[in-house]
């Protein structure tokens, strides 16, 4: 009899440990969409004038309006996509109206076209704020001679371009010939796979209560024959 309660004490106790991982899945996972709905609804709201001074929390995503000039200069960040293959992001200088200088993400190249010359001028641009998070301690240092960045560091790249820490990325190339093709922000580059999770977190608890009611069930027929 001990025995029988102590197999059903573990198996309700790894039922509810099971159980309840699954049931913060869930939480998360509405969480995750709740943010990712506010991500949506700040990347396609109707563009703006640059504000003055950008906050990099509060003005993320804001999707803004640019008058000026592309400039002279750019930055090539190594990446691969999957439907473009390896190749560069190329960030460059921009000069708005009013004499601000700042980063814009003009889109992908592939890597044969690392050294085209890419068109500059007077130009209306629309994208959005950005300040990637994509340095962590495994991020390889940018060479500068070879003019490769493994990651969109925007405080290191406005001092090697010049510019203040401000990035905008573009939603459309409006520069014809330039082999440039936009990487405009969207919420399918950021994971929300907590209901996999939880799938996973409930069939386990599913397959521990049957395993239980199976251990159960041969332990009473020992017990009783």
């Amino acid at each position: 009899m001990r025995h029988l309660i102590f197999l059903l004490v573990i198996g309700l106790a790894g039922l509810a440990v099971l159980l309840s991982l699954g049931a913060w899945q869930v939480q998360r996972m509405v969480w995750k969409q709740q943010i990712l709905d506010v991500i949506d609804s700040r990347i396609y709201a109707d563009p703006v004038g640059l504000p003055e001074s950008p906050d990099p929390i509060a003005d993320k995503y804001m999707p803004v309006r640019l008058v000026g000039q592309l400039t002279a200069g750019e930055l090539h960040v190594l990446i691969s996509t999957r439907n473009l293959g390896p190749g560069y992001r190329v960030i460059a200088p921009f000069e708005t109206a009013d004499g601000r200088r700042i980063l814009v993400d003009r889109g992908f190249i592939r890597t044969a076209a690392k050294a085209h010359e890419r068109n500059t001028g007077k130009v209306e641009l629309i994208g959005n704020l950005h300040w990637p998070d994509e340095v962590d301690s495994y991020t390889p240092p940018a060479d500068l001679d070879k003019n490769i960045w493994y990651a969109r560091d925007v405080d290191a790249m406005a001092a090697a371009l010049d510019t203040l820490p401000i990035m905008v990325v573009l939603n459309e190339h409006p520069i014809n010939g330039s082999h440039v093709r936009p990487l405009p922000i969207n919420t399918a580059s950021i994971p929300n796979d907590h209901l996999q999770y939880a799938v996973t977190w409930f069939s386990l608890a599913l397959i521990w209560a049957a395993m239980t009611a199976y251990f159960l069930w041969r332990s009473r027929a020992k017990t009783e024959s």
